[in-house]
């Protein structure tokens, strides 16, 4: 039996810190399968298919890497993928609290569904979706926190 891994998340974009979990995984995971979910607390600047399109280019070169959306739970989706482990980044304690409440969630699910929290390079403990998209907005330059393509993405929705 392969190992295999689901790395969920809005991506709304992805950044240099969620590539780094996603590369840093597939170096662990026989297949990582990175699950592009909808969250309805977020007012997404991409679609879930431009997140995964965007996904899908900047992983391309990593060959165990899928790139799939999700609209269910998380643990169905892991189910169906055959994953016994569910990959999250960590940037700071802030993070830990929040993961540990889904987590908890997630093993009532599924209870031989684990989840393996990967620390984040301290060069993107500070990054986080939201910032990026407040820099790009106003015109910031993002550029040494998402890939080309994504910044080139951004600035397209800014009309920048």
């Amino acid at each position: 039996m392969g190992s295999i891994a689901v790395c969920p998340g809005s991506f709304d974009p992805v950044t240099n810190g969620h590539l780094d979990i996603i590369k840093r995984g597939s170096k662990v995971f026989e297949t990582v399968y990175v699950a592009v979910l909808n969250n309805a607390v977020k007012n997404p600047l991409f679609t879930v298919e431009e997140r995964v399109e965007l996904l899908k280019e900047v992983t391309k070169s990593i060959p165990n890497v899928k790139v799939e959306s999700h609209s269910g739970l998380l643990m169905e989706y892991a189910k169906s993928k055959q994953a016994h482990t569910i990959l999250r980044g960590l940037r700071a304690v802030s993070d830990f609290e929040y993961e540990m409440q889904i987590t908890s969630a997630n093993r009532v699910l599924e209870k031989n569904i684990e989840t393996l929290f990967m620390m984040t390079n301290n060069q993107y403990s500070f990054l986080s979706s939201s910032i990026v998209k407040e820099l790009a907005k106003y015109g910031g330059d993002v550029s040494e926190l998402v890939p080309p393509i994504v910044r080139e993405a951004m600035l397209e929705k800014f009309s920048l």
